[in-house]
């Protein structure tokens, strides 16, 4: 018997591309939703061709499948419609009164243009959830400005607080290593768009939620944010370093790197001790932590060359062995080899129409009742039209001819 799906009851008009609303609409897809992907023909999601590397076929050939566009689309359906011509608007309202969600992210008043903006379709379909991701919002002097993740990231002040010290080698800001503002403002449009339907499930009302990347960035600086606005000043950047906690960093080993964490003067003593430094553990101006805060650009550099005179894997295996945290700084290799994440199954092999098979991250969201197993194939471009147009609109083999002979689909 198949397990119920949570969101199996809900359809998506996916209108958006590239990350943070495909993000957002993946993960509706993991929990059961009907993804209908709308992309122009020809090209498709911009992802598409962000590549390589390509999803293989079984020859090891390349396909035209970006692993870019495979990490964000799996278990939708693609439909390919041209959004400019008034037929595809036409087609687009029709879908959206089969659907509660619609997601997208043009710029501000483009698709009031095509009468596709939320006033418009919620004279359709007034129940529904309705949501835009930019980068600014949909008001502010900003409103207009295209925004991507890397510009935000900046203006937003996560690069003020990420890199080394400015004083150190390499010093100045530095982004993420992942588009990190897209994929938080799909978390978070996620999460709106489902408070969005339980609300219209008590009450029977829609919505219009406006998502933006800036603000989803000044809200995910946390307690940096509570900090500055309790105290006045900016923090700065720490690199690896934590600004109360010493040692609480990476240390370059033998062989690799690892992260130590000591939390308290205990974790510090039997860290050292396990180095063979023992006279660290109660020297005067180290016995601490407060002394060891204050005192950190001399202690320091005597740990790193404590700590480099050993392979990783024998500080990993000593200091766990004594409670001390620590870990190691794992490639995606290693990564992907490692126990934990073996266990948890985290990669899964999905049947694909032209690689044959391609390797996915499966949904971090276990749940026991209504499970996100969606080994579901990102689609390729148009799979799904001739279906859609047929199942769900109704349209005959030669209404969907003359469409494509039109070049709307």
């Amino acid at each position: 018997m198949t397990a119920p799906k949570a969101l199996g009851h809900i359809r998506v008009l996916d209108l958006s591309r590239v990350l943070a609303g495909p993000w957002c609409s993946q993960n509706l897809a993991d929990l059961g939703a009907d993804v209908i992907k709308i992309e122009r023909p020809g090209s498709g999601d911009d992802t598409r061709a962000w590549g390589p590397p390509y999803a293989k076929d079984a020859a090891g050939h390349d396909t035209t499948e970006a692993a870019y566009y495979l990490a964000a689309n799996r278990g939708k359906r693609s439909v390919t419609i041209d959004i400019a011509s008034a037929d595809g608007q036409a087609l687009i309202r029709e879908l959206a009164s089969h659907c509660d969600v619609v997601l997208e992210n043009f710029k501000v008043g483009q698709l009031k243009r095509y009468g596709l903006d939320y006033e418009s379709l919620k004279a359709i379909k007034p129940d529904l959830v309705y949501c835009s991701v930019t980068g600014f919002g949909q008001d502010g002097p900003y409103a207009h400005r295209a925004g991507y993740d890397f510009l935000i990231q900046g203006m937003g002040g996560l690069m003020s607080v990420t890199g080394e010290r400015d004083d150190l080698p390499g010093g100045g800001p530095q982004k993420a290593g992942v588009a990190l503002t897209d994929l938080m403002t799909g978390m978070y449009a996620t999460i709106a768009i489902l408070a969005a339907l339980t609300h219209r499930d008590r009450s029977g009302e829609g919505q219009y939620i406006d998502m933006a990347l800036l603000d989803v960035q000044v809200a995910m600086l946390a307690n940096m944010g509570s900090n500055y606005l309790n105290s006045g000043k900016p923090p700065k950047r720490w690199g690896n370093a934590h600004p109360n906690i010493v040692p609480y960093q990476t240390f370059q080993c033998a062989d690799g790197y690892i992260i130590v964490a000591t939390g308290n003067d205990g974790q510090y003593q039997k860290f050292v001790e396990v180095g063979g430094r023992a006279d660290l553990a109660t020297h005067e101006r180290y016995a601490t932590n407060p002394l060891r805060v204050k005192h950190r650009d001399e202690l320091v550099p005597i740990l790193a060359d404590m700590v480099l005179a050993q392979p990783r894997d024998f500080w990993i295996e000593k200091l766990e062995a004594v409670g001390v945290p620590c870990g190691p700084i794992n490639n995606l290799d290693d990564v992907y080899k490692n126990p934990q994440v073996l266990a948890r199954e985290l990669v899964m092999d999905v049947p694909h129409p032209t690689a044959g098979s391609t390797k996915l991250v499966r949904s971090p969201m276990k749940m026991s009742l209504t499970p996100t197993d969606n080994a579901v194939a990102p689609p390729l471009l148009g799979q799904h039209t001739d279906e859609i147009l047929r199942g769900l609109l109704g349209q005959s083999d030669d209404d969907i001819a003359a469409l494509r002979a039109q070049g709307v689909l």
